[in-house]
């Protein structure tokens, strides 16, 4: 069997160096360019929730002004909406304009629900809008927002 640095050509070695580092040029070309949501993308989700229809108020966020660490940040929502057999909320959206993907959280409700409200946590890439949509089962919709400063990076670092 002939070893191919007898021949002259590149070796085995050779090649997957160079296919392992092309691929690796490629990725990292490709993170710079890596798009993050912003009033735009948040806009367009409402949209796709919606419709055309624009939200009312009537979403209360409950958030704080500073997050000193965006990887854990309180959220409390609460809807000012009844809760009867004919009209209730049925989903809530939240979403975020400076994070990777605009959404973050999506709740569903029922009659027997009681109350269209909810806590969680929430990871903040920087300082940015958090943005709940709620709708309704007769199509309205409601809409809070409440921006937060992350003043230690979450998602982003």
């Amino acid at each position: 069997m002939t070893d191919a640095r007898e021949t002259g050509g590149p070796s085995r070695r050779t090649i997957l160096l160079t296919i392992g580092g092309t691929a690796v040029a490629a990725g990292l070309t490709a993170v710079p360019g890596l798009a993050w949501a912003d009033e735009a993308a948040v806009a367009e989700a409402i949209k796709g929730m919606v419709g055309d229809m624009p939200p009312e108020s009537g979403v209360t966020l409950d958030l704080p002004e500073i997050a000193e660490n965006g990887n854990t940040v309180p959220l409390s929502f609460e809807v000012d909406a009844p809760m009867s057999g004919d009209v209730y909320v049925k989903d809530v959206m939240v979403l975020a304009d400076g994070n990777p993907s605009p959404d973050v959280a999506v709740f569903h409700f029922t009659p027997m629900s009681g109350k269209a409200a909810a806590s969680t946590r929430l990871r903040l890439a920087g300082t940015q809008n958090v943005v709940a949509v709620a709708q309704l089962s007769d199509g309205t919709a409601m809409m809070g927002k409440k921006q937060v400063k992350v003043t230690i990076g979450g998602c982003g670092g």
